[in-house]
Order: structure tokens, then C-alpha cells, then sequence
């Protein structure tokens, strides 16, 4: 039987400072020479997950984006991607007009993955996460709200300062079957992020496809929030950190040390000859 050791980053692998100690660099290269499967699952495109995960000796496709992508971590070739179609899009599009909220946008535009969002309606929460991404080349301002919703879109993210408008603007989204969507504060930062996606989009879904194209068998999952609920469902074990939210650690077949502590990387250490 072969499985899967898979991760989430932020608040998981990654310690408060946002980076992997060397501890769990090394921890993971030595499992995945010593045959271990290793891959992750993040909220996070490949170009920021890239940035902080180079180190790791990655041997198979990654999860981004929640579930909506599956990519090849060294190429950035796509393998899988739940695109939305237009009668989502003028669902999103609607509700977002009528909570007065202008978001970020994901999209292709002529095979180009690009981020659009619209110059002058910006939060603060916006403001600091786009000079995060000074030098990101996927980002791309318009003009106005229309000019948005352009190209194979696939993933929308609105930030606010806080999560009274979102709150509702989540509540309606929920009402349409075709969406999903995810609320939670910046893990970070004070400010909230509402995630709009394909109802078809989840870290289990994407799971699910790399299973196949994999031919993997058993899956052993990490996490932390909300959105690693559904990878948790679909494993056959799963471990919360320490630090992680009181749902998650419910479901979990146990919880271990926190992502500051570098639990996940123990716990590897310490159970990788039965995952080979």
C-alpha cells in the first residue's frame, strides 16, 4: 500500500515567522530520500508557496490555491484546475456589487495566470497584502469593477478590515450551490479573508485527482484551520498542531506539537519507516 504524507503550510508547517526552520527543511528532505511520498496542500499560489518552500526536495505535484489548482512544484505546469463558468461568475459578480466589495481576481488571461483588482478600491488589508507582491509579476491592476471578470477565472479572494461586511456577503454565497466559499482572519494579520471558489473545489477534491494520477493509496494529512477540514475526511490519519482551532482538533486522530515547535517534522522523523 502506497501513502502520502501531505501538509498544510501557514500555521502548520511554517512557524509564526512565516518560514520553515532549518530543523524541518532538513527533517523532510531526509524522509523524501528515504522514500517517503511529501507534497503539500496551501490556500496559497505556487509562486508564494514557492518562495518559501525551495528548499524542500519536493517528488510530487502540490495542491494550491485551496484545491482549485494542482501544479508541478519545480515547472509550474498545470495538472488540474476547477475553473468557474459564467453563470458562477455572475453570481460572484452580483453579490460582490451588492455588498460594495471589490476583490481580487485569479485568472488566465491568453494562458497567463494574472491577479486583477481594481486600482483606488483597495482596503487596507489589500494594500499591505499587494506590496507584499511588489515584485509579482501575476499582478495586475483595471480600472474598474467590470474589467475584473475577464478570462478563465478560478479563484476570487476579497480582504477587509473586517468581517462584518464579509460575514454577510459569506452567508449569501453559501445559498448558491454552484459556490464555495471560506471565511477566516488573516492568520497573521487583523484583517479577514473571504475565498470564493468552484463548489467542486477543496483540498479533499484536489486530493482526490492526485490520488489517481498518483496511484496513491493511504493518505496521513497536517493542519491546522477550518479549510483543512475536508483533507482531514478523506484521510486515513490525520494530525493537528497544537496551535490549531478547536474544530479541527476534534477530528483529528491526535494532536501534536505546534508549527513553532515544529511538529510536523518530528512526528515524521519519528513515524517515516512505517510510511515508506
Amino acid at each position: 500500500m502506497k501513502t502520502m504524507v501531505i501538509s498544510d503550510l501557514d500555521g502548520t508547517l511554517l512557524g509564526s515567522d512565516r518560514q520553515l526552520s532549518d530543523f524541518t527543511v532538513d527533517a523532510i528532505n531526509y524522509i523524501i530520500q528515504c522514500g517517503v511520498s511529501f507534497t503539500y496542500a496551501t490556500a496559497r499560489s505556487l509562486n508564494s508557496a514557492t518562495a518559501l518552500t525551495h528548499r524542500l526536495a519536493l517528488n510530487f505535484p502540490v495542491i494550491t490555491y485551496n484545491g482549485a489548482c494542482i501544479k508541478h512544484p519545480e515547472t509550474g505546469e498545470i495538472i488540474e484546475i476547477q475553473c468557474m463558468d459564467e453563470a458562477q461568475i455572475a453570481s460572484v459578480k452580483e453579490s460582490l456589487q451588492r455588498f460594495g466589495v471589490s476583490p481580487l481576481v485569479y485568472t488566465f488571461l491568453d494562458g497567463e495566470e494574472k491577479v486583477l483588482w481594481q486600482r483606488g478600491s483597495e482596503s487596507e488589508g489589500m494594500l499591505h497584502y499587494l506590496a507584499s507582491r511588489a515584485e509579482d509579476g501575476r499582478m495586475l491592476p483595471v480600472d474598474s469593477f467590470d474589467d475584473l471578470f475577464c478570462g478563465e477565472i478560478f479563484y476570487v479572494t476579497c480582504i477587509e478590515d473586517s468581517c462584518e461586511t464579509l460575514g454577510r456577503l459569506n452567508d449569501e454565497l453559501k445559498c448558491c450551490d454552484s459556490l464555495r466559499s471560506v471565511l477566516q482572519q488573516e492568520l497573521y494579520r487583523p484583517e479577514f479573508w473571504l475565498e470564493i471558489m468552484d463548489y467542486r473545489v477543496s483540498k479533499a477534491h484536489a486530493l482526490d485527482d492526485l490520488k489517481k494520477l498518483t496511484g496513491i493509496d493511504r493518505i496521513v494529512s497536517f493542519g491546522d484551520s477550518v479549510n483543512d477540514m475536508p483533507l482531514f475526511e478523506v484521510s486515513d490519519e490525520c494530525y493537528a498542531v497544537a496551535n490549531a482551532v478547536d474544530a479541527l482538533k476534534v477530528v483529528a486522530d491526535d494532536v501534536i506539537e505546534s508549527n513553532d515547535d515544529d511538529g510536523v517534522a518530528k512526528w515524521l522523523l519519528e513515524n517515516y519507516k512505517r510510511l515508506i
